[in-house]
């Protein structure tokens, strides 16, 4: 049941992820991002990866608490 709840999770939240990295960079070039004010000196590739990544946890974290909110409070309490 576990590794179900992963799944639910997880997967729901990687189609996500895909379809906001898409969206996001439909509109914004990665060269032209800036940290605090800085240039950031990665690759294209480096950054579409690493906020693929950043936008699976974020839904991950959507796709768990809603997970966590949909529990009957004897499962949550025991």
């Amino acid at each position: 049941m576990l590794a179900q709840r992963w799944m639910w999770i997880a997967w729901p939240a990687f189609l996500v992820a895909g379809l906001l990295e898409m969206l996001v960079f439909a509109f914004i070039d990665p060269q032209d991002l800036h940290w605090f004010s800085q240039d950031l000196d990665l690759s294209r590739q480096a950054i579409y990866t690493l906020a693929f990544f950043a936008f699976w946890f974020l839904a991950m974290l959507s796709s768990a608490l809603t997970t966590l909110l949909s529990l009957p409070s004897a499962e949550v309490n025991r």
